[in-house]
């Protein structure tokens, strides 16, 4: 990590796209926070969303911009609407779903940065298997978990 000495922007309407598992648009990089943080949007369609997963890395924030989201971590569950907000702790398993009938917006920060390149990269490299996903995302420090893990209920 370097020093974070000067304030990091991201204008309305600015940011880099990434065509990876839906619509992100990477909002803010861990080179521009000296690696504190990464942001990143996410535009989900009614009923997507990640499947069971860990971080081993980061800590993430969630702000509903737009939508419904249910939310499983640890055991719990929680829906929230536009405005709602979740942290959500590494190494802790956890999914999301856009549980409305339309599109959905999320704003995500990761500390610390990182993760939002994960987004970029997957478009880059177009893995196809469920192995080749796995092996960019274990780089990542991600690691997908059988929807039966009773990690999480």
């Amino acid at each position: 990590m370097t020093t974070f000495t000067q304030a990091a922007v991201s204008p309305s309407g600015c940011g880099t796209l990434a065509m990876a598992f839906g619509t992100h648009v990477i909002r803010m990089m861990a080179a521009s926070t000296g690696g504190s943080l990464g942001m990143f949007e996410a535009f989900v369609p009614a009923g997507e969303g990640p499947p069971l997963h860990v971080h081993e890395r980061e800590d993430e924030f969630f702000r509903v911009l737009a939508g419904r989201f249910g939310f499983w971590c640890a055991g719990d569950y929680i829906e929230l609407t536009e405005g709602g907000c979740i942290a959500l702790p590494r190494g802790v398993p956890h999914r999301f779903r856009n549980v409305g009938k339309t599109e959905g917006h999320l704003m995500v920060v990761v500390t610390p940065g990182g993760f939002e390149s994960f987004f970029p990269i997957v478009e880059l490299s177009r893995p196809e298997t469920p192995e080749q996903i796995a092996s960019v995302a274990r780089g990542f420090g991600l690691t997908f978990l059988p929807e039966g893990d009773r990690k999480v209920a």
